[in-house]
C-alpha cells in the first residue's frame, strides 16, 4: 500500500507543471506578444482601434483556432492551451487577450458543442483562418438579467426575422460571424430564447458605434442592430427555444477566460512595477531595498500566484471532463479581485509616474476594471458560487 502511494505521489504533478506542448506552445506565445503585440499597444489604446494586420498574424499563428479540430483547419489544442495564450497576450495587452479570448472560449466552444455537423464545416475553417467571431447576448435591458431579451425572432418560411438591438458586443466591428441570442416568444421566458449564427452580410443586419471606454479601448465594443434581419432556419445553434442552455453553459467556460485576462493583467502590472522598483532610486537607493517596497510587491505576487492555480485549476477540471462551474465562476471573481487591486497598487509603486500616460501601468489598471463586469458581474459569480455551495 505504500509502494503504491508512492507510485501515485510520484506520478503527481504541480498544476503549475506544463506538458512539453504546452510548455512550448506558452513560450512562443509570449515571445510573439513581446515581440508583434508590444510595439503597437500604446498607439492602439491612444487611438482606440486594433490594428488588423495583427488580428492577421494571430489568424497565421493558429491562435485564433486553438480548440478547432484539426480536422476543420484549427489547431486541435486544449482548452487549457486556450487559456495559455490568454494570459500571455493580456499580460502584454488586455485587448488582444479579449480578441483571442471570444474566439476561442464563447464563438469556437459554443460552435463546437452545439453546431450541427453542415454547421461545423461551413463556420469553422473559416473561424480558424480568416473570420473574426463575436457573442452576442446583452441588450441595452438585458445585462445581468441576460434573459429579459428584448431582440424578437419570428419564423416565415425557411428563414427567422429578427428585430431588436444588441449592446455591449465585443469583437463586433471586426467579427464576421456573430452568435447571437433572440426570443421566439417573450411569454415563454428564459424557454423562448433561441441561439442563431447570424453573417455580417445577412440582409437587415448592421454594426453600429463603437463604443468609448475607460479600459481595454482598442478591442472593439460596439451595438448590433437588427432590423428584419433574415436568418435561414439551417442557421439555429442547438435547439428552438434551447438558447438559454447554450448561453449559460459557453459562458461558464468563457469565465475561466476572462480568469486568465485577469491574471495576464496583473502579471504585466506587477512585472513594470518589479523593474520600476529596481531602477527608481530614492534616499540613495533603490526603492526595492527598502523593506515597505519589498513587502507590497511579495504580497501582490502572492495574490497574482494565488489567481494564476485557481484558474489553470478550473481550466485542468474543464478539460477532464470534470464539474468546474464553481471553481469557474470563483475563478473570475477572485482573479477580477487581484487584478484591479494588483494594478492599483504598482501604480502606486511607481508613485507620481504611475499616474500618467508616460508610463505603462495606468494602462493596466484601467484595463483591469471590466474583469469585474463583463461575462456575468462579480455579484453574479458570487450568486453562482452561494447557491452551488448552499445546494440550491
Amino acid at each position: 500500500m505504500a509502494e503504491t502511494a508512492m507510485k501515485q505521489i510520484e506520478a503527481a504533478q504541480p498544476l503549475t507543471v506544463l506538458s512539453e506542448e504546452e510548455h512550448m506552445f506558452q513560450a512562443a506565445v509570449r515571445e510573439f506578444a513581446d515581440k508583434e503585440i508590444r510595439p503597437h499597444v500604446e498607439k492602439m489604446d491612444r487611438e482606440g482601434v486594433f490594428h488588423h494586420e495583427l488580428i492577421d498574424q494571430f489568424f497565421q499563428q493558429g491562435f485564433m483556432g486553438l480548440e478547432i479540430p484539426e480536422a476543420y483547419g484549427g489547431s486541435g489544442g486544449s482548452f487549457f492551451m486556450a487559456v495559455l495564450a490568454i494570459e500571455e497576450f493580456s499580460r502584454v495587452d488586455a485587448s488582444a487577450g479579449v480578441v483571442v479570448d471570444v474566439q476561442n472560449t464563447l464563438v469556437s466552444n459554443a460552435l463546437g458543442r452545439w453546431g450541427s455537423e453542415a454547421q461545423k464545416q461551413k463556420y469553422f475553417p473559416s473561424l480558424a483562418a480568416d473570420t473574426v467571431g463575436a457573442y452576442a447576448l446583452s441588450e441595452p435591458g438585458a445585462g445581468s438579467d441576460a434573459f429579459g431579451l428584448a431582440t424578437q425572432a419570428r419564423a416565415e418560411g425557411d428563414d427567422y426575422i429578427l428585430n431588436g438591438r444588441k449592446l455591449w458586443i465585443t469583437n463586433a466591428k471586426e467579427a464576421g460571424l456573430f452568435i447571437l441570442f433572440a426570443t421566439i416568444n417573450r411569454e415563454l421566458g428564459y424557454k423562448g430564447i433561441t441561439a442563431f449564427l447570424v453573417e455580417r452580410s445577412a440582409p437587415g443586419f448592421a454594426v453600429g458605434k463603437k463604443e468609448d471606454k475607460l479600459g481595454i479601448r482598442a478591442s472593439s465594443t460596439c451595438e448590433l442592430i437588427l432590423e428584419d434581419c433574415r436568418v435561414p432556419k439551417a442557421n439555429v445553434l442547438g435547439e428552438v427555444g434551447k438558447g438559454y442552455k447554450v448561453a449559460i453553459e459557453t459562458l461558464n467556460e468563457g469565465r475561466i477566460g476572462i480568469g486568465a485576462q485577469m491574471v495576464g493583467v496583473a502579471r504585466g502590472a506587477l512585472d513594470h512595477a518589479v523593474a520600476y522598483a529596481k531602477e527608481r532610486k530614492q534616499f540613495g537607493k533603490s526603492i526595492a531595498d527598502f523593506q515597505g517596497i519589498q513587502f507590497q510587491l511579495a504580497r501582490l505576487a502572492t495574490e497574482v500566484e494565488a489567481a494564476r492555480l485557481m484558474t489553470y485549476n478550473a481550466a485542468r477540471l474543464k478539460d477532464a471532463g470534470q464539474p468546474f462551474v464553481k471553481e469557474a465562476a470563483m475563478a473570475k471573481y477572485f482573479c477580477s479581485q487581484v487584478a484591479e487591486r494588483v494594478a492599483s497598487e504598482c501604480v502606486e509603486v511607481y508613485g507620481g509616474y504611475g499616474f500618467t500616460k508616460d508610463y505603462p501601468v495606468e494602462k493596466y489598471l484601467r484595463d483591469s476594471k471590466i474583469g469585474k463586469i463583463y461575462e456575468g458581474t462579480s455579484f453574479m459569480q458570487l450568486a453562482t458560487i452561494g447557491k452551488i455551495i448552499l445546494g440550491g
